[in-house]
């Protein structure tokens, strides 16, 4: 049976996807989403991760990214059931001792609800003023998931690896997950690989019904490979949906319509093999925002 979360509006204003009352909304649109999508069983609420955007890219990507670490600890006291993921966080950026710290002290304040998802990142300025190699972030993001494990595991992680060689440390408060699942982000063929190699689940990014397949394919094929059992969480990001007639101009890359036919859409995802669905409302404010995560969470879920 598929889950269903929602990436929070707000927090990342990419041009790309950002709705025009999101530049003018902070904390407390923040709080009442995360409320509401605790109450009508979204299974998580999501957040991104950019340290700096520069400025060849502010046109597209905007400026404006909240920290996902500040962002999910803040909505894990207003929540009690949701769990909190970072969709992605860019790993390769920290060393992973200090995002260990930062991510187990998250697990442990929300009662063992984060989710911890990391990807490669793609911004080479952010690298480059950072002083972590942008050409080698693949590789240093593998060494980084098997230290980040270590550490959220183990309170005296002995971590072997070239890159992170830490040993005789304490690392607490311990999380409540031990470790909390990794999930790695990215539709590369090496961003594929990684998450079946090394994670417990994938978040697809820009994938569609037709090029899902080859890479749950992928997937099987490396986990098999790799002798990996156990369940493992798919999750694809859907267009973005508007229940009911909207009566203005949503886009043609958007999806509209009653109930019974978007079900049918989210139901074609979960028939391909996606275990978590990723959701949008189209809106003009906060209301019809939520509004919308209500009319999906009771009408179109049920359906699915």
């Amino acid at each position: 049976m598929a889950e269903f979360g929602i990436q929070l509006p707000v927090q990342a204003q990419s041009t790309m996807f950002v709705e025009p009352w999101e530049t003018r909304a902070g904390p407390v649109e923040l709080a009442a989403v995360a409320r509401a999508a605790d109450r009508l069983g979204y299974t998580y609420v999501a957040c991104c991760d950019h340290v700096a955007i520069p400025r060849r890219l502010a046109g597209p990507m905007g400026a404006t990214w909240y920290d996902p670490v500040s962002t999910l600890g803040y909505l894990a006291a207003l929540t009690t059931r949701t769990r909190l993921l970072s969709h992605v966080a860019v790993a390769p950026l920290r060393h992973p001792l200090l995002s260990a710290k930062q991510y187990a002290t998250l697990d442990l304040l929300s009662g063992g609800r984060l989710v911890l998802g990391v990807g490669a990142g793609h911004v080479q300025e952010e690298f480059e003023t950072l002083g972590v190699e942008f050409h080698r972030r693949g590789e240093i993001l593998t060494e980084t998931i098997a230290a980040l494990r270590v550490a959220l595991t183990d309170e005296y992680p002995e971590h072997a690896g070239p890159r992170f060689p830490f040993r005789d440390l304490a690392v607490s408060p311990r999380p409540v997950q031990a470790p909390p699942p990794i999930w790695v982000g990215g539709s590369s063929p090496a961003a594929v690989r990684r998450a079946a190699a090394h994670a417990e689940g994938w978040l697809s990014q820009g994938d569609t019904l037709e090029t899902l397949p080859a890479q749950l394919g992928l997937i099987r094929s490396v986990r098999e490979r790799e002798g990996r059992e156990g369940p493992f969480a798919v999750n694809a990001i859907v267009p973005p949906v508007y229940v009911g007639e909207p009566g203005w101009e949503i886009g043609r890359r958007s999806v509209s319509g009653k109930a019974e036919e978007l079900a049918e859409l989210l139901r074609r995802y979960v028939a391909v093999g996606v275990t978590h669905v990723q959701l949008r409302p189209r809106s003009r404010d906060a209301e019809e925002y939520l509004a919308q995560l209500e009319l999906i969470a009771q009408d179109v879920l049920p359906l699915v």
